[in-house]
């Protein structure tokens, strides 16, 4: 059967919501879409679901439009487009894809030719279909704040969270000093060799980076939660160290004027959204040698936490909940 006549299915959510309660995604029939010269059709095989996914219907993300089938992570398989692409298993994700254009959680994605990535090889696609947001958000931190380098001390703040655990893996396969902190008794879910645990609700969290540091502090500090952390984060900055932020809680904080620029410090913001998919799979090319030679690993995917596009009611409600797990859809 071609592509032209398989008629598949795809989430659509129709209007912006006030509430998770209010969420009505509707599983509509997806026909495959004509292309255009410079793009591709993916049969999706895998689609992570992120918090960013949902949280759009909610108004948080004013860019978003409707109606529109949302998800930003895919793997697949490319079935329309360049012959030269034909049959090649790809990944990716995007800041546009399920914001301002179709998304992943369908049957059928379509892409520009110049955003299709081939996966490593060695990844099952629900393996790749998880990666997306969370390595790209850690990956664009990094690039944008100077890639960790060996013998450098960073520190993860909300190192169990998903984007956590991914900059832990990027800081440690490039040889540096690693610093995972979180809070509470939670077991830490990422790579244990090198890796310092951190407990921000029992321990001083700047004095045992100093103290892990050999007094110098932390050279970047990844700041995945914001405001919780943000007066620790700066006492535990070395000399001339950099300071991430991809979130927060409160958008106010304390701001000691004298402190950052005495110490020559740098505060990054990070954005994925200003991302597009092709703009997102040109970091993503560049940790898939990482993936493939096992110094990266992907979110691990367990059969129960694999979802048909019927179930998408719970699974948006779970993720917007705070899942724990990394869930994914599987067209």
């Amino acid at each position: 059967m071609s592509t032209q006549q398989e008629i598949l299915q795809a989430i659509r959510l129709t209007t912006k919501v006030a509430s998770a309660a209010e969420l009505a995604p509707v599983l509509a029939e997806q026909a495959p879409p004509k292309l255009l010269a410079d793009q591709a059709l993916v049969r999706v095989r895998s689609a992570g679901v992120n918090p960013s996914d949902v949280k759009a219907a909610l108004g948080i993300m004013p860019q978003a439009v409707f109606p529109r089938t949302p998800g930003r992570d895919f793997a697949g398989v490319v079935v329309e487009g360049p012959s030269a692409w034909i049959g090649k298993e790809v990944w990716g994700s995007g800041g546009d894809l399920g914001i301002t254009r179709d998304g992943s959680h369908a049957a059928w994605l379509v892409l520009p030719v110049a955003a299709l990535r081939e996966k490593p090889k060695n990844l099952s696609f629900e393996e790749a279909g998880s990666v997306g947001v969370p390595f790209i958000t850690a990956f664009e931190g990094f690039r944008r704040s100077g890639m960790p380098q060996r013998g450098q001390t960073v520190a993860i703040m909300g190192a169990n969270g998903k984007v956590g655990q991914a900059a832990v893996q990027l800081a440690a396969q490039a040889g540096a000093n690693v610093i995972a902190v979180q809070r509470g008794g939670a077991a830490w879910q990422g790579p244990t060799q090198g890796i310092h645990c951190v407990d921000a609700k029992t321990e001083d969290v700047a004095a045992r980076i100093r103290e892990l540091s050999e007094g110098k502090g932390a050279h970047i500090v990844f700041n995945t939660v914001g405001s919780p952390y943000f007066e620790a984060a700066n006492k535990a900055m070395a000399k001339g160290a950099t300071q991430i932020f991809i979130s927060t809680l409160e958008r106010p904080v304390p701001f000691d004027i004298f402190t950052f620029y005495r110490g020559m410090h740098t505060y990054v913001g990070i954005d994925t959204l200003a991302l597009n998919c092709i703009e997102t799979n040109e970091r993503m090319q560049a940790m898939c040698a990482g993936f493939e030679a096992g110094t990266l690993k992907p979110f691990e995917v367990s059969p129960d936490a694999v979802f048909s596009l019927a179930h998408a009611l719970a699974v948006y409600q779970e993720v917007l909940a705070g899942a724990s797990r990394r869930i994914v859809f599987n067209p």
